[in-house]
């Protein structure tokens, strides 16, 4: 069973901004890697079809699947981990979550579900408004 990653999109101010940068990255030929100090002591479990998972203005919003785990070296920085990921955002059932610093695991019982499993629309649903459904108990 696969473990996942959490981590806070910082600067970003929605999913669709969120969207429009990684556009941008890839318009530069770029990959989409986020850049952490350590290497996931549970590699094995994020590489058996984890997710990085983004907190987005106080909500889980979206997922990327993780594609690999890379050393690497960062000027002036020292060693990090490399996390590629799959350039696609996956909206997921909000959930609210505090602030943390850096990455923290999440198991695969506690992730969100996607939004695309709910029906037409709702992926395209701003987070906020499908975390106010939920509470309700309509999604």
């Amino acid at each position: 069973m696969p473990v996942h990653l959490l981590k806070i999109a910082v600067g970003i101010e929605s999913v669709e901004h969120f969207r429009e940068r990684i556009k941008i990255r890839r318009k530069q030929g770029r990959t989409f890697t986020h850049y952490t100090r350590h290497m996931p002591k549970r590699a094995d479990e994020v590489l058996d079809g984890g997710s990085l998972y983004w907190i987005v203005k106080g909500y889980i919003a979206v997922r990327c699947p993780i594609v690999r785990l890379e050393e690497a070296v960062l000027e002036n920085k020292g060693p990090h981990c490399g996390i590629v990921m799959k350039s696609e955002l996956i909206p997921v059932v909000p959930q609210p979550r505090r602030p943390h610093q850096g990455w923290r695991y999440l198991e695969a019982e506690d992730a969100p579900s996607d939004l695309a499993g709910l029906g037409k629309g709702a992926a395209e649903m701003p987070p906020e408004m499908a975390a106010q459904l939920r509470d309700l108990g309509l999604l």
